[in-house]
């Protein structure tokens, strides 16, 4: 009954909020209404591979498995291993250095560092507007340059929710001005899901929240709103969901927790093993081509694991997070159907990369982490596991052991780019345009900047040469639409990587990869080891010399590592 309260009252606001961004015309008032897709692009923020129950978690999520039951999943897709170069690639159909965030969002006054979207970029939203599509975005955006407080402690009173400031980053550079016409969400990356850092209501500042406001709910619920809107206007829409769970820190509400409290008790080899068994089952994977990887930390016993209370909290609480997202994804697929929208509405759901082995507790408070709540209560950075995660005082991650299990069957985690850092669940629904049999697995090799050239394809739209008076770069994806339909595709014959020295290029049946840490090249049959267990580098000197000198020339052309002016 809270939730329900909380949710008819935050639709209330959004309303109200709304008048203060771009209008959006809402009548009819041609006689033949627009009959070219909707589009809704969901992306989830440090979701594993395999947390979700369609693709092998025990997490509950009914309705990304409704999704998937009905549409398509990938298992060859490919995001750039963190969330605001993914982003970036994903919104302008660029490889992220192109777009102008070849690491984060600081402007390091380098062509590829610029940490925000350049110039020479268009949007998703602004090519889909052009063609007359409506636009929205929900959730967190992190491709625009931050604006930090001069002293340390300025900067806390800021993120305390102690003052206010008008800008969280040049106005320029926020969603409304690359092409949506609504936005809600936050600016920055990390949020307290109880009281988010950063959140604006299309430029304004939002300076409070509920008693009860928990983040993934209210990007649900405002995306419900976007969709009731938009489906009374004769234009189809474009709605970009950009969900910050389950990043961390874990909080999740209690009532999602309880669900969760005596699952993780088995310790991680028994999760990972139970899950690469059901991806077996599901026909994820071929066990005798992929078999699941060595454990992190293999040596590290469960049993003789001193904290094993707080890890089964911290995996549970990661799990309240997934479910309380799939929870209003339910939402939002009901008012798609409720609507009349849902039949001719494309939903694309993935994630931005894998799951997180941060230990966020490190790295205390500051930058865009809080020190207290609103009300003065001290957030805990429990880095020897004293206080329990979950509640808004605690910010935690679930760390290394468990970001392996949310990845299996593959090695790595987050802003690496072996197949545990980059390798994404991608779930396409589409009823009147997915021709692949329902519930069907698709090798397809794709990468999140195809979606420009997919939606360009669907919405029968132009990309633009020149934009605004800047000379766009030409985009680099290719359309999925032949995947979905099941006609001979032009995959990503070749894919190249670069964060934070963490490399890869593939290439046809071959994977050359290097760690962040360790710059040696590594080499993998990709299609016959998807887990990156034999490395081939030894046997087969020539192809690593070939796709090294491949991934320079790629280098050399596309902003990476690029010298200063």
């Amino acid at each position: 009954m809270i939730q329900y309260r909380y949710s008819q009252f935050f639709l209330l606001i959004s309303f109200i909020y709304s008048t203060a961004c771009a209008p959006v015309k809402q009548e009819n008032t041609s006689s033949t209404k627009d009959e070219r897709p909707n589009i809704l692009l969901i992306m989830a923020d440090d979701l594993g591979y395999s947390d979700l129950g369609c693709y092998g978690g025990e997490i509950e999520t009914p309705n990304l498995d409704f999704l998937a039951a009905n549409g398509l999943r990938f298992t060859n897709f490919y995001n750039t291993s963190r969330c605001c170069p993914t982003r970036a690639a994903l919104l302008t159909g660029l490889y992220n250095h192109q777009a102008g965030i070849g690491e984060m969002t600081t402007d390091r006054k380098l062509p590829g560092y610029r940490g925000y979207l350049t110039e020479n970029t268009v949007t998703l939203a602004e090519v889909l507007k052009d063609s007359g599509y409506l636009t929205a975005m929900a959730g967190k955006w992190h491709v625009s340059n931050t604006i930090e407080q001069p002293t340390k402690e300025a900067q806390l009173r800021w993120l305390n929710h102690q003052e206010t400031h008008p800008y969280f980053s040049p106005v320029a550079q926020y969603p409304t001005s690359r092409g949506f016409d609504k936005y809600y969400g936050n600016i920055w990356g990390v949020v307290n899901f109880f009281d988010p850092f950063s959140l604006v209501n299309g430029t304004t500042p939002v300076t409070s929240v509920p008693d009860n406001y928990y983040h993934t709910d209210a990007l649900n619920d405002t995306t419900v709103s976007y969709i009731r809107e938009f489906s009374k206007a004769d234009k189809p829409f474009f709605i970009y969901l950009a969900h910050t769970a389950p990043h961390w820190p874990l909080q999740a509400l209690p009532e999602d927790i309880i669900k969760y409290e005596n699952t993780y008790k088995a310790g991680w080899d028994a999760i990972r093993e139970a899950r690469y068994k059901k991806m077996i089952e599901h026909g994820l994977i071929d066990s005798s081509k992929t078999k699941l990887s060595p454990r992190l930390n293999a040596s590290k016993s469960w049993k003789t694991n001193p904290d094993t209370i707080w890890d089964t909290r911290a995996m549970a609480v990661h799990a309240a997070m997934i479910d309380r997202m799939d929870q209003g994804i339910g939402r939002v697929i009901n008012a798609l159907r409720e609507t009349g929208e849902l039949d001719n509405t494309m939903i694309l759901f993935l994630s931005d990369n894998g799951a997180s082995p941060e230990v966020c507790a490190a790295y205390g408070p500051g930058f865009d982490r809080p020190g207290a709540t609103r009300k003065g209560q001290t957030i805990s950075y429990p880095l020897k596991k004293e206080a329990l995660p979950g509640p808004e005082t605690v910010f935690a991650s679930i760390g290394p052991d468990w970001a392996n299990v949310a990845n299996t069957p593959f090695q790595y985690a987050k802003a690496e780019s072996y197949e545990g850092g980059i390798t994404t669940p991608m779930i396409a629904f589409w009823p009147k345009g997915i021709l692949a049999e329902k519930g069907s697995v698709s090798k397809h090799v794709g990468h999140v900047m195809d979606f420009m050239a997919t939606f360009v394809e669907l919405a029968k739209a132009s990309y633009p040469a020149q934009y605004k008076g800047n000379t766009i770069t030409p985009m680099q994806g290719k359309s999925l639409l032949p995947a979905f339909q099941e006609k001979a595709d032009a995959e990503q014959s070749q894919l190249y990587n670069e964060h934070f020295n963490a490399r890869y290029v593939r290439d046809g049946q071959w994977k050359l990869v290097s760690t962040s840490k360790d710059t040696t090249w590594h080499l993998y049959n990709i299609t016959q080891d998807q887990s990156e267990l034999n490395d081939l580098s030894a046997t087969y000197l020539q192809e690593v010399n070939r796709l090294a000198r491949q991934w320079k020339s790629w280098a050399d052309t596309h902003q990476v590592y690029p010298k200063k002016q």
